[in-house]
């Protein structure tokens, strides 16, 4: 028994099926491997070993889904091979753009870091990505291949992600759509006694019969909804519940479309049939700031100034305190679910420079404690593409209680 579990192997490759039709033109991926590998060149790195599902997908078209287990792709100035586990079979060798994926086995432990070493061969230096990386890994690695010195690229290629291409954008665009569609068909499933489940499963099946229509290629995965009621909007990421609306209800409408692991994102202050006059004041107030915000996203504006400037019209509202977070952030692959590119948030310590090309949200949100008048969570959410005018605004779902206030 112990000499069949050593004669098996630890790493193999299987070519099984058919590839899809891939989501970029050949010239838009390789583009993207070449800037790599300027990058790794200029820093006198061998390869690079990218392991977060950011970079997986921006560089291999190849959207992972780990359950404890560890996937990469690395990157050589010849080749891009992505690596997964046995369980997945084919089929990231078929959604590998160009390929090449080598699989690592099960039967015995840590051979992700066998396959590793398999595909970087005689790498003195590999840039790696220390923002994704765990300590665990990172030691395995090391043990594996003593040799190697290991370089962090992870703000690099963060930097590459950040400004989009024209087929970027043009996904991001339909993605957006795809998410007021969403947006719409909340509003249709909203009524008194309706669970938040009950609403989010109507948006769900709506945005998915799109995104399967209008990009029959693609995988259909992690495109969700939320649909937050009453307490439960004091987070912008609580997950759905039971809870039945209510008359007077503010709700909060959250749609996420995922095409090819873009995301992109709607998310707006709703009440249901009527609004009480505290709350109207506070919405009011949000919707003051994001359009404020809308006008400030241009090129050549810093982030912090953009934070600071909005954070101005919360406090002559002595509403400063009840702001929870930055006020957006990057739109592009896995963001938000899976995180996003740090480097560009509207926050008070980030002094990115806004540039064409980047896409942002606007996402203001402050959140009223239980006890207090108008007691909840506002927030709206819109995305812009920056160009070289100013920015324009994809989202078109309306905003604010002239549009939002819900009859049933």
């Amino acid at each position: 028994m112990q000499k069949q579990m050593i004669d098996r192997p630890r790493t193999l490759r299987f070519e099984n099926g058919l590839p899809p039709a891939p989501t970029f033109s050949e010239e838009e991926m390789s583009r993207r491997s070449s800037t790599l590998r300027i990058e790794l060149a200029s820093r006198d790195l061998d390869a690079a070993l990218l392991t977060s599902m950011h970079c997986v997908n921006y560089f291999a078209d190849f959207v992972y889904t780990a359950f404890g287990r560890n996937y990469g792709c690395v990157v050589t100035p010849t080749r891009l091979t992505t690596i997964s586990a046995n369980i997945d079979g084919g089929q990231p060798w078929r959604q590998t753009y160009g390929q090449d994926n080598l699989i690592y086995t099960d039967w015995q432990k840590d051979n992700f870091f066998i396959a590793v070493g398999d595909l970087i061969g005689a790498a003195k230096r590999v840039g790696i990505e220390s923002d994704h990386l765990s300590l665990q890994n990172f030691d395995k690695l090391q043990q594996a291949l003593p040799d190697v010195e290991w370089v962090d690229i992870s703000a690099a290629t963060m930097q590459l992600r950040m400004r989009k291409s024209s087929e970027e954008l043009a996904l991001i665009r339909e993605g957006a759509r795809v998410c007021d569609l969403g947006g719409a068909a909340v509003v249709e499933a909203i009524a008194p006694g309706v669970p938040e489940f009950e609403v989010a499963l109507h948006a769900n099946q709506t945005m998915i019969r799109e995104i399967a229509r209008c990009f029959p290629h693609t995988e259909l995965m992690d495109t969700w909804t939320w649909l937050q009621s009453g307490v439960n909007t004091d987070g912008a990421h609580n997950p759905l519940t039971t809870r039945k609306l209510e008359t007077g209800d503010i709700l909060s409408l959250n749609t996420f479309a995922m095409v090819s692991g873009y995301y992109q994102a709607l998310e707006r202050t709703l009440f249901l049939d009527r609004c009480d006059p505290a709350s109207l004041a506070l919405w009011q107030i949000n919707c003051e700031v994001h359009r404020r915000g809308l006008e400030l996203i241009k090129p050549g504006v810093r982030c912090c100034d953009i934070a600071k400037a909005l954070n101005e019209i919360y406090a002559a509202n002595d509403l400063l305190e009840y702001r929870t977070f930055g006020y957006g952030h990057s739109f592009g692959t896995l963001s938000h679910y899976y995180g996003r590119e740090a480097g560009l948030e509207l926050r008070e310590d980030v002094e990115t420079v806004l540039e064409p090309t980047m896409v942002i949200s606007m996402e203001p949100m402050i959140m009223i404690p239980e006890g207090l008048p108008g007691a909840g969570g506002y927030r709206e959410h819109d995305i812009l593409i920056i160009d070289k005018h100013g920015a324009e605004n994809i989202t078109r779902f309306p905003f604010g209680p002239e549009h939002n206030i819900v009859t049933a």
